[in-house]
């Protein structure tokens, strides 16, 4: 904390500060560089006062708080929610709810890895006191959370009026987020995009516009098919956002061919998809696609009598074509290596069966003399064995006529001999343990473990007998598929008045926008995952927060794109070759490489900057020698050019 040096509380400055900063008798916080209300002259005075706003260290002064709250963070994430007019879309009316959702909103974007230990977390801010919300407790969320849920409908049709537009399109696609406990009625093991085996997980879909923009969010239970969760969102869009006429893009798992014959029949709804890989092959198979043509160009229209009604845009991207062969070799020769892994265990273990087993027994038992005193117990895929040292020692005893060195040097190489037996019986068992993999069956589950363990084993053929296997890559096959490497078929009901080839595999390729949300969602910027909600609805109202939370975080990176390592060349995207790879700006990529901007400051990332903006905080000041509290006033420390920059740019925010 830190207090401002004022050398008289009845100087005109000290009176009209204290003047300027009540208000119905609570501190008024403002900055020194927003004093509009006080004279010029007062203003300037009061500069001179504080010695150019100078703060000195409370290690002179009576200390009034412990520290000064962070808040350049929190004015940042409200100055965005207040240019998007982020309070009244929540609820016009404000209650203790509607600020509870917002607060919770505003730390899903600050920190995270909070989630409900929220208020632990914000009372070092001055986001509490911002909003009203100092004391709340974790019941108290809970409650703000089934209020936001009641009025997410009312929520979702705000923004759909605000972002989606008649005959625009709507992005769709759906994710999945795991769960730590088992009693939630949405929990169930499904298609796990998280890379968590076993685990419980929820499904939840996100409608966005062109721009990536979140609309509306729906949950489902977490073995809900993506081709069953598309209908639900062109109902809503029709019935709910009251949009009669748009066009649906999903991608080729979502927009099956079932759900595009129930679109067929919806007047006014066109949709963009592409095909499937096994449709693929069928139409380059039967000659329908000519890869000659692919010669002169990477993107070329077609129609074929098995997609009625469509339009096909048949690309090939080859840069991708190279990634995806070399990417199979890869795992091929990975495939190769795990194969020869196991051809070694099934060589190696070809002893197997009792009668084999105990041929092998017997020849090393053969070699020594003490051999008749082993009991051997053999059986069909393993041994064990007894020595009896009593009867051994006893006929070396008898043999050796009382003379005991004669005995003594007896007894020693005996047991020596028995080491070495020992010795050789532990090889032997050994080697039978690793050849435990023999029979036709069980070489062929292990073999078939290793084949599907990298996809490839449609590349494989495999001949398997009971005691050995043989496996060779299939060329041929290798080579059919290779010819299909970067070829991708977007499919359409729009006609090519309405959006030409070009622009209809661009618009295809903007579900980017929807993976970038799901990135965002997952990753370090709002951490839905992992979920610990019991109830179904807290659950769905969780999601709701974050795509929220989302929401005004999209707009703070559009703002901020000249200070963070995002491109800001976006009208180059609407130009660019629709099939080749995306390129970053060479602005973009010298960002990357140099992590300087133009005027050599820094390059951030967006939570680096928002650390940045916490370095302004709330100072409480006071003049010298003052016990009453009356005579303490808040000042916000000066933001240094890049902060200030960041808010500025803040200010541009449009909707």
């Amino acid at each position: 904390m830190y207090i401002a040096t004022i050398p008289n509380r009845n100087s005109p400055p000290a009176i009209l500060l204290r003047e300027s900063y009540r208000e119905e008798g609570k501190v008024k916080t403002r900055t020194l560089a927003n004093l509009s209300s006080l004279p010029a002259r007062s203003i300037d005075v009061l500069r001179r006062s504080l010695k150019g706003e100078h703060l000195v260290s409370t290690n002179d002064f009576e200390i009034i708080e412990n520290g000064s709250p962070a808040h350049g963070h929190v004015e940042a994430v409200m100055t965005a929610m207040r240019r998007l007019d982020f309070p009244g879309f929540i609820c016009a009316r404000r209650s203790r709810q509607r600020d509870l959702v917002l607060a919770m909103v505003a730390a899903r974007i600050l920190e995270p890895r909070s989630k409900l230990g929220t208020t632990a977390w914000w009372e070092d801010t001055t986001l509490p006191d911002m909003l009203d919300v100092r004391g709340a407790d974790e019941d108290d969320l809970y409650d703000a959370m089934d209020w936001l849920l009641e009025r997410q409908e009312d929520i979702e049709c705000k923004l759909a009026r605000r972002h989606l537009e008649k005959d625009g399109l709507a992005l769709y696609d759906l994710t999945s987020s795991y769960f730590e406990g088992r009693t939630c009625p949405l929990s169930a093991l499904g298609h796990n995009r998280d890379g968590k085996k076993g685990k419980l997980q929820v499904n939840y879909g996100l409608l966005t516009n062109r721009k990536g923009i979140p609309v509306a969010v729906s949950v489902f239970k977490g073995n809900t098919g993506d081709p069953k969760t598309l209908m639900p969102q062109v109902e809503k869009m029709r019935d709910a956002f009251g949009i009669k006429q748009f066009v649906m893009v999903g991608d080729r798992g979502m927009l099956t061919q079932k759900q595009i014959d129930k679109l067929h029949d919806m007047e006014g709804i066109d949709w963009i998809g592409a095909l499937r890989p096994e449709a693929i092959k069928k139409l380059v198979t039967r000659g329908s696609i000519q890869m000659g043509l692919f010669d002169e160009r990477n993107l070329f229209e077609l129609i074929h009598p098995d997609f009625p009604g469509e339009r096909l845009v048949a690309c090939r991207n080859a840069e991708l074509a190279y990634r995806r062969a070399a990417r199979r070799e890869s795992l091929l020769q990975a495939t190769v290596k795990e194969l020869d892994k196991v051809r070694s265990m099934v060589r190696n273990g070809r002893l197997n069966g009792k009668d084999k087993i105990d041929t092998r027994v017997r020849a090393i038992l053969k070699g020594y003399r003490i051999g008749k005193y082993y009991k051997i117990d053999v059986y069909e895929n393993g041994f064990n064995y007894t020595v009896d040292e009593d009867a051994l020692v006893a006929d070396i005893t008898a043999k050796g006529k009382g003379h005991q060195e004669l005995i003594k040097r007896r007894l020693k190489r005996s047991r020596d001999h028995m080491k070495t037996i020992a010795g050789k019986l532990t090889a032997l068992r050994q080697k039978i343990n690793k050849g435990r993999l023999h029979g036709k069956d069980q070489i062929g589950i292990r073999v078939g473990k290793v084949i599907n363990k990298y996809k490839v084993g449609k590349h494989f053929d495999i001949d398997i007998s009971d005691d050995d296997f043989r496996f060779e890559i299939n060329q041929e096959k290798v080579k059919n598929e290779a010819a299909l490497d970067g070829i991708y078929i977007i499919r359409t009901s729009l006609s090519r008045e309405r959006m030409g080839a070009d622009e209809t595999v661009r618009s295809y390729k903007l579900l980017s926008q929807v993976e970038r949300a799901f990135r965002s969602f997952k990753s370090v910027d709002l951490m839905v995952r992992p979920i610990y909600h019991r109830l179904e609805d807290r659950v769905r109202a969780h999601i709701f927060l974050c795509m929220l939370a989302y929401y005004v975080e999209w707009h703070m990176l559009e703002a901020w794109r000249p200070l963070l390592y995002a491109d800001e060349d976006q009208k180059a995207k609407e130009l660019r070759d629709p099939v080749a790879p995306a390129e970053r700006s060479a602005s973009a990529i010298k960002k990357v490489t140099t992590k300087r901007l133009d005027d050599g400051s820094r390059v951030y990332s967006f939570h680096d900057l928002l650390d940045h903006l916490a370095a302004i905080v709330h100072a409480t000041c006071r003049c010298p020698g003052e016990k009453d509290a009356s005579a303490t006033f808040t000042m916000i420390t000066k933001p240094d050019t890049t902060q200030q920059k960041a808010f500025d740019l803040l200010q541009t925010i449009r909707v």
